[in-house]
This record gives structure tokens, sequence and C-alpha cells, in this order.
């Protein structure tokens, strides 16, 4: 059985959704960042720890996809969609321990927000691709 052609969303329907979730997908992923030094600096207990080991092991896995998700590459924008999900398992552990319950909660909100924009950018962002490249007309 021959496999139906899928028809990809015009351009100009495609063009405001990629600007907007790129763009909601970086305040997000900055936001995340700024959250986890606020946190770490202003707030976390951290028990004798250094706060610079505790950021660099909290920011290493941001820090190594900001170059791809200033650049705008949907790979960049796939794989911080793997790895927000860190950061959405610590917030909701966080979010379970009174004494961290709303940094917790930010966190989550925040990490999902990323998620969600990421993937929807990864989508809208490939059909914008192919639509350019004349496929699905």
């Amino acid at each position: 059985m021959a496999k139906k052609p899928r028809i990809l969303p015009p351009l100009e329907w495609l063009a405001p959704r990629v600007r907007f979730t790129r763009a909601l997908s970086l305040a997000c992923f900055f936001g995340l960042i700024a959250l986890l030094v606020v946190n770490n600096l202003g707030f976390a207990d951290l028990h004798g720890a250094r706060v610079e080991v505790i950021l660099a092991i909290e920011l290493i896995p941001l820090l190594l996809l900001l170059p791809g998700m200033l650049l705008g590459s949907a790979r960049a924008h796939a794989w911080t969609c793997f790895v927000v999900n860190i950061y959405f398992i610590k917030g909701v552990l966080a979010a379970f321990d009174p004494a961290r319950a709303l940094f917790g909660w930010i966190e989550v909100l925040v990490s999902l927000g990323l998620f969600v924009s990421g993937l929807l950018f990864v989508r809208w962002r490939f059909q914008f691709d192919r639509r350019m490249a004349g496929e699905g007309r």
C-alpha cells in the first residue's frame, strides 16, 4: 500500500510559529540558567559544598547546548528537550521539600516551558525547511 503524502502547512502559517517558539525556548533556556544561578548563590543551603562546583555541575549540560541554541539549530533544540528532563526531575524532587517548594515548582514550570517550546520549534522548523526545499506542494 502506497504511503499517503503528508501535506505541510503553508509558509505564512509556519514562519511566525517558528520565530515565536524559538524566542520562547531561548527565554526559558536563559530563565533556567538564571534560576539555577540565583538559587545557588542566594538561597540554597549547600551544607558546606563549594558554590562554584555545584554551579558547574548544574550548568555544564546547558552551557554545552548554548552555542546551538543561540544559532537556532533545530538539533540543539531537540537535544535540549532531552537534557531539560534532568532539571524537570530535579524540580519535582525539590517541590516535595517544604523548604524548597517554591524553587522546585518554578524549575518545573520553566523546564516544562523549555521542553514544549523546544519541541514545537523543532517540529515547525523542520516543516518550514521542508516547505522551503519545495516539498509538500
